[in-house]
């Protein structure tokens, strides 16, 4: 099947990203182009989809934001300027896309991620924190450029509400896409706090691991790789020994409301593969 997905884009592999604000920024897209030149085979396009272009990377194809004209929801844990892709056109893009989010790690190649289905199919990572729900994650996820039309239009008509209803963008794709979802192979997109970081006691012993099978990281909800490399459980959490960080938990302020156990699994060793790969 890779060959009529491939033919729909004119034989090249397109990977696509989006850049808003000022959380993230070039250094963000940057490495994530490095990352995907390293592990994709030619011929590819990378293009960011950004309201910023200085200081990225010659090779990164830009485009401005494409317009919704809406209010984005508020008081949710969405990502809902993703539906900006939505539209029915994108640049001067032609059938399948991969999307990536600026905060992944990419570990082995993404070919075969431009290999399972068809041209029209919408194919997301599969969402490992509801094992009993068909959900998919839109960290990384393909589709075809005006397929998802549909759920851009009833979103313009309610933001609020279809961010209410389903909570989280990926849900909304997930239910609503035009034809249903197919998932990307669970093993391919790993999630780092899941699949990677060792269980209490281990944690204290052991550096996170990266699994064999891996091809992608995400690291969503706050941990993120320069969190890993550091060793630090998100942006709030100090780089501490192992000992320093097990004497906290007889602190209350330290423990920040957290129940004990939990206080004890949410510590990490600094994690060298992360800052071996997010480069």
């Amino acid at each position: 099947m890779s060959s009529a997905i491939l033919a729909a884009s004119g034989g090249v592999k397109q990977v696509i990203c989006i850049s808003w604000g000022t959380k993230y920024g070039a250094p963000f897209i940057n490495r994530l182009y490095n990352m995907v030149e390293r592990n994709i085979t030619p011929p590819f396009t990378f293009t960011c989809f950004t309201d910023n272009r200085e200081g990225l990377h010659p090779g990164i194809l830009c485009e401005d934001l494409p317009p919704i004209g809406v209010e984005m929801p508020v008081n949710t844990r969405g990502i809902w300027p993703k539906s900006r892709l939505w539209g029915p056109e994108l640049g001067s893009l032609k059938g399948a896309v991969l999307f990536l989010d600026l905060d992944l790690v990419i570990v082995s190649s993404l070919d075969p991620f431009f290999e399972l289905g068809g041209p029209d199919d919408v194919v997301l990572a599969k969402n490992q924190t509801t094992p009993f729900e068909r959900l998919g994650q839109t960290s990384l996820f393909r589709f075809p450029v005006g397929k998802l039309v549909p759920l851009q239009e009833k979103f313009k008509e309610n933001p609020q509400w279809v961010a209410d209803t389903y909570r989280f963008e990926q849900r909304y794709v997930s239910r609503c896409a035009p034809g249903g979802i197919k998932l990307f192979p669970r093993k391919w997109v790993l999630h780092f706090r899941q699949d990677c970081r060792w269980p209490f006691p281990l944690n204290y012993f052991l550096a996170p691991r990266l699994p064999s099978s891996a091809r992608v990281v995400i690291f969503p909800r706050g941990l993120l790789p320069q969190h890993a490399i550091e060793g630090r459980y998100g942006s709030s959490a100090p780089a501490q020994t192992p000992l320093q960080h097990v004497a906290g938990v007889f602190n209350k302020e330290k423990r920040r409301k957290k129940g004990f156990f939990q206080y004890l699994r949410h510590y990490i060793l600094p994690t060298k593969w992360v800052a071996d790969h997010w480069r």
